[in-house]
């Protein structure tokens, strides 16, 4: 008699995959005809097992899924950890409000640890907390400190979520596993300063238990392509552009030189951040030259 059961998608290894059913962890391989649809099951999906006659488990089905993010990819995020670091690499709000752009189009809840704090200087952290300070006041949760977030993630993460780790390269994502969870001491690596960036140093995703639901660790990266975002959709995915969007003079206005402009009102009187609405002018002529500018390459 022939058996199934569901399951999520935990781990990829040489070519089998770990699935995490009711009744346990399931190594098991895809059916050929996954190759044949040119279909890939990933971390984070959801799929269908079935048990042969001979004893044997085969990946048959992968359910629908609600978005597919990153490189190596993690299917069905429902929330992203954004590590950003203080220094080494220095701190960028531009690669910051690119990162949450890019989130935001996926409709992806974001929360923001600034990492490497403790080889900050006190100037150096007060100028990045007062920066953050704004990012707080628009909605994306902060922390600094990684004893107060290993404490209280465990409990934000709802019953079967995925979280993911994202952030440039060298940030501290792999560090940050460490500490979260000490046994599965991911490798972790010192930055390329001459090129002020990060060594990839992790090379494959896994889905671990964390609180009710589950945190990927994934491969940093030191650039994201905007430019499959529509440039006149561009300002919904900044979220007090759009909130403020409604008070603007024209529908479909793009915050550019149409009168009675909402947002730019609240530029000029600092309600919005002068930065944000400047990597936003950024951010719209990447997508017009339809290319990453040079600087991100």
């Amino acid at each position: 008699m022939i058996k199934q059961t569901e399951g999520i998608v935990i781990g990829l290894i040489a070519g089998f995959y770990d699935v995490k059913t009711v009744s346990g962890v399931v190594r098991t391989r895809a059916r050929g005809v996954f190759r044949k649809n040119k279909l890939k099951p990933t971390v984070g999906d959801h799929v269908r097992i079935q048990l042969d006659e001979q004893g044997t488990n085969y990946l048959v089905e992968v359910l629908p899924r609600s978005n597919l993010i990153g490189r190596p990819a993690v299917a069905n995020v429902d929330h992203v950890l954004l590590v950003i670091s203080a220094v080494e690499p220095d701190f960028s709000l531009q690669l910051l409000d690119r990162f949450l752009t890019f989130f935001s189009w996926q409709n992806v809840a974001v929360s923001i640890y600034l990492s490497k704090t403790d080889i900050a200087s006190n100037v150096q952290l007060e100028k990045m907390r007062q920066d953050l300070v704004y990012y707080e006041k628009i909605g994306y949760p902060i922390f600094d400190n990684w004893q107060k977030l290993a404490n209280e993630l465990p409990t934000m993460i709802a019953n079967g979520q995925i979280w993911t780790l994202a952030g440039q390269s060298g940030a501290g994502k792999s560090t940050l596993i460490n500490h979260l969870r000490q046994d599965l001491n991911q490798a972790t690596q010192a930055i390329s300063t001459s090129l002020n960036r990060g060594k990839h140093t992790t090379r494959t995703v896994q889905l671990f238990q964390l609180g009710q639901g589950f945190l990927a660790d994934t491969p940093g990266f030191s650039a994201i392509d905007l430019t499959p975002i529509k440039i006149n959709e561009l300002c919904e995915y900044l979220v007090e552009f759009k909130k403020a969007s409604v008070h603007c003079k024209f529908r479909g206005c793009q915050h550019l030189k149409e009168p009675q402009c909402a947002v730019k009102c609240l530029v000029e009187n600092e309600k919005i951040k002068r930065s944000r609405y400047d990597d936003y002018l950024l951010m719209r002529a990447e997508i017009a030259n339809g290319r990453l500018p040079e600087y991100l390459k």
